[in-house]
């Protein structure tokens, strides 16, 4: 987790310049006093504006006043832009409408000459996955998700392949509503360029443990932007335990793969939950280093046996069975297998408000100090669940070293020719790494 990430409602409007000036009253020693504390911390400061004449939030937005609002923000030294699509003056419609409206921020973005991260935010209308590759480091590719699994909304209107041309991408979206417009176009996502999903509703509350365990391995698996969205001041160790994962962040930051595919989809309108929705699917891709990802996902309303056979998970790599690795025998790693306990969980939460309270006591009276970091850190906790990947030099060196931090659990074989075959949790998903070897074996233990 690089950034921290600002929304709407910071910004008072602009001044006799045409500058934005952030509100006074949240923001008293002005916008670079909290991007400076965070560089200190080793952390990116993300700031939010609007492709229109108004933020979602009826701020002054940045349609028009791109050029000086992208050096007032490289000036207080801003490292990721989030912009909007609200009050964007009929300028959308048509592929080229918003690609050349959401392209005036990125050009006015690179004259500064500061890398700032470009989040593009236009909710899917006219198809950005098709043209933003070019100019934007990611896209929103629907209406704002919610903390919701699978009960349809009216405010969120379109489904599965009405997503791909949605005339009103609302809000109140269910994760699955989202994950089954992804599906329509996961190779779209590129190194550097990716499909958003949206902000992380993990930990918020509304959901089971399963169906937050299925929301992130998802988001990990086709290479959404992961942002956190809940109060990391009251996190949970569930929660902890879900967002900490070594295992599924090496498939999020997977070096040099893509994301996961859909293989296929089967609705069950005899296990249908109380809103009617029932499915069950199967998603894989490669890995570096010839790892494979599969994700068994059970959208059921009860526990079920999921079978994906060799020859569906390189179906790719060859249809009918003729890819090469249909072949070869495969190991077989449960990525959720080394989930950190609860109980060491709260024992970091702990360790790390214990550290935070000695800092903010430490400081006089009236000091300005909120950025400031304990002098000695606590004692590391849970070293076996955790992975620094910046010491590392990414997740790619522990891959490559076979660390099981990073491939989760070994829980068997699958032979040539053979299926991973697995038991998923209602509303839960199973997320295995196949990793060849030369050693058969039979099923899943």
């Amino acid at each position: 987790y690089t950034y921290v990430v600002q929304d709407d409602c910071w910004s008072v409007g602009r001044n006799a310049s045409g500058a934005l000036t952030p509100d006074p009253s949240k923001f008293p020693h002005g916008i670079a006093y909290v991007a400076d504390g965070l560089h200190q911390m080793g952390l990116g400061f993300g700031i939010y504006s609007d492709a229109g004449a108004l933020t979602c939030g009826l701020r002054a937005g940045s349609l028009g006043y791109e050029t000086i609002d992208a050096q007032t923000w490289a000036a207080w030294g801003v490292d990721y832009l989030k912009y909007d699509n609200c009050f964007n003056e009929g300028q959308s419609g048509t592929p080229l409408l918003s690609y050349t409206r959401y392209n005036a921020m990125a050009r006015a973005l690179n004259a500064t000459g500061r890398p700032i991260l470009y989040s593009m935010c236009n909710w899917g209308e006219d198809a950005p996955w098709n043209w933003a590759q070019t100019i934007a480091n990611s896209w929103r590719i629907t209406g704002d998700s919610a903390d919701v699994f699978d009960r349809p909304d009216p405010a969120c209107p379109c489904s599965n392949e009405e997503g791909l041309d949605c005339k009103l991408p609302g809000f109140r979206c269910a994760i699955m509503n989202v994950l089954n417009k992804v599906a329509n176009f996961p190779s779209k996502g590129i190194t550097g360029a990716w499909n958003d999903l949206d902000i992380l509703q993990v930990g918020l509350g509304a959901m089971s443990d399963d169906e937050y365990l299925l929301h992130f391995s998802m988001w990990a698996a086709v290479k959404s932007p992961l942002i956190l969205g809940m109060d990391l001041s009251s996190l949970s160790p569930a929660t902890y335990s879900i967002i900490s994962n070594a295992a599924i962040l090496a498939v999020s930051q997977d070096p040099g793969s893509g994301s996961v595919f859909r293989i296929w989809r089967h609705a069950a309108p005899d296990d249908a939950d109380a809103y009617g929705q029932g499915e069950v699917s199967m998603w894989t891709g490669g890995l570096s280093g010839g790892d494979q990802l599969v994700v068994l996902l059970n959208a059921a309303n009860s526990s079920r046996e999921l079978s994906a056979s060799l020859e569906d998970i390189f179906w790719d790599d060859g249809p009918a069975g003729t890819a090469g690795q249909v072949a070869a025998a495969w190991d077989v790693y449960d990525v959720w297998g080394n989930r950190m306990d609860a109980d060491t969980a709260a024992q970091i939460i702990a360790a790390a408000q214990n550290s935070s309270s000695s800092s903010s006591s430490a400081a006089e009276p009236g000091a300005q100090a909120p950025f400031s970091a304990p002098a000695d850190p606590p004692p590391p906790i849970g070293a076996q669940y955790r992975y620094n990947a910046t010491a590392m030099g990414g997740y790619g060196p522990g891959l490559a070293q076979g660390l099981p931090v990073l491939l989760g659990k070994r829980v068997g074989a699958v032979p040539p020719r053979g299926a991973l075959n697995a038991t998923v949790p209602r509303h839960g998903v199973g997320v295995f790494r196949l990793r060849q070897n030369a050693s058969a074996g039979a099923g899943v233990e």
